[in-house]
C-alpha cells in the first residue's frame, strides 16, 4: 500500500506540467541513448553470464535483471535529481533490452 502511494506521488507531473508528448517526445536522440545503452547492458551481461558457466536460459534471466535495474535506476536518479523521470524512457529501455536479447540469442545459433 505504501509503495502504491509513494509510486502514484512519484509520477504525478503537478499541475504547471507540460503534457508528455511536448517535453517528452518517444522519438529524439535521448531515446536512441536509452534503446542503445539497454542493448549493450543485455548483450554484455548475457556474455559476461555464459561466460562464467551459466546455460542459456539463466544468463538471459539474468541479463534482463540486470538490463532492467539499470533503467529503472536511472529513472530513480532523474527523478531525485530534478529530471524528468519518464515511462517512455523505460519503454526504449525495454525495447533495447529486447533487441539485445535477441541478438544475443542469434550470435549463440
Amino acid at each position: 500500500m505504501h509503495f502504491a502511494l509513494v509510486f502514484t506521488i512519484w509520477t504525478h507531473p503537478g499541475p504547471a506540467a507540460q503534457p508528455p508528448s511536448v517535453r517528452d517526445p518517444w522519438f529524439g536522440r535521448d531515446k536512441l541513448l536509452h534503446f542503445a545503452a539497454s542493448a549493450a547492458i543485455q548483450g554484455a551481461a548475457h556474455a559476461v553470464l555464459r561466460a562464467n558457466g551459466a546455460d542459456y536460459g539463466r544468463a538471459s534471466r539474468g541479463a534482463a535483471i540486470v538490463t532492467l535495474t539499470a533503467g529503472v535506476g536511472k529513472e530513480v536518479w532523474d527523478h531525485r535529481r530534478g529530471g524528468d523521470a519518464s515511462w517512455r524512457d523505460l519503454t526504449w529501455d525495454a525495447v533495447g533490452g529486447a533487441t539485445g536479447a535477441v541478438a544475443a540469442r542469434q550470435a549463440g545459433r
